[in-house]
């Protein structure tokens, strides 16, 4: 069986028109339907791209035999558009993310502050909680759904655009070294504190400015959520075989596995 019979079959299985596959693949009608008549042949970006669609191997697309495989050994294309629409995602989920785990620490400044005054302290910790609390569900909303199959499946991203993703990857490293080791060290230096009162090593020194070592703790709470997040999906893409060789992986694929075996 042809290339041009093959897309015709597995289109028509889908249910697709010629136009909504046009669609899916930033192509025009006519080019679907040259290529099914035999007349044309997609590049390989567009291979990929309908392999990930029909979910077919390469091997079944272009080799002339009649025997589908749904095993896509080369993995999952990921495009251009894709990529950066996955990292502009993970911007805004962890801005939200780290900004809600960081009010939540800093809800706890107003009872230092204002600790004589339980009605402005409980008020000011309530406030500061829900606003935290609203930002942490944005997080969760702003995380697409469609980027989740990025995390469950080895990646294929064109060849030019992974050297120019990992020369980025490594600036961005390069870049946030330095606002990384101000997050560590606030965290530190605020846990230490808390660690010497609460050993009583301090004596009561540190207790006045319990207020400016909470503030420490959310600030390197948030640098260390934004920076790492960030870090972390630049990561999948650049060094995904890693990524699906991590003991991590493997496990929510075993686990999903048997969910969707129930």
């Amino acid at each position: 069986m042809a290339f041009g019979e093959k897309l015709h079959k597995l289109r028509k299985e889908k249910g697709l028109s010629q136009e909504a596959l046009a669609e899916k693949l930033n192509t025009t009608r006519q080019a679907i339907s040259k290529w099914e008549n035999g007349q044309g042949f997609p590049e390989t970006e567009k291979l990929l791209m309908i392999g990930n669609i029909f979910e077919v191997s390469m091997d079944y697309l272009l080799k002339d035999s009649a025997e589908q495989s749904h095993e896509r050994e080369e993995g999952y294309y990921v495009s251009r558009e894709m990529a950066e629409g996955y990292l502009s995602s993970v911007h805004k989920s962890t801005k939200y993310g780290a900004l809600g785990a960081s009010l939540l620490i800093l809800s706890a400044v107003p009872y230092f502050v204002f600790d004589q005054d339980p009605g402005i302290y409980t008020f000011l910790i309530l406030i500061l909680a829900a606003i935290g609390i609203m930002a942490l569900v944005s997080a969760d909303f702003a995380e697409e759904d469609q980027y989740k199959i990025l995390k469950r499946e080895p990646l294929i991203l064109d060849e030019n655009y992974l050297k120019e993703l990992t020369t980025r990857y490594e600036d961005l490293k390069k870049r946030y070294t330095a606002v990384m080791a101000i997050g560590i060290g606030s965290f530190v230096v605020a846990m230490v504190a808390f660690v010497l009162e609460r050993k009583d090593i301090a004596l009561g020194a540190l207790v006045p400015y319990y207020a400016i070592f909470v503030a420490l703790l959310a600030v390197g709470t948030y640098i260390l959520i934004r920076t790492s997040s960030i870090l972390e999906a630049y990561k999948l893409l650049v060094k995904n075989e890693a990524y699906i060789n991590s003991f991590g992986f493997k496990l929510r694929n075993k686990v999903r596995k048997k969910v969707d075996n129930l």
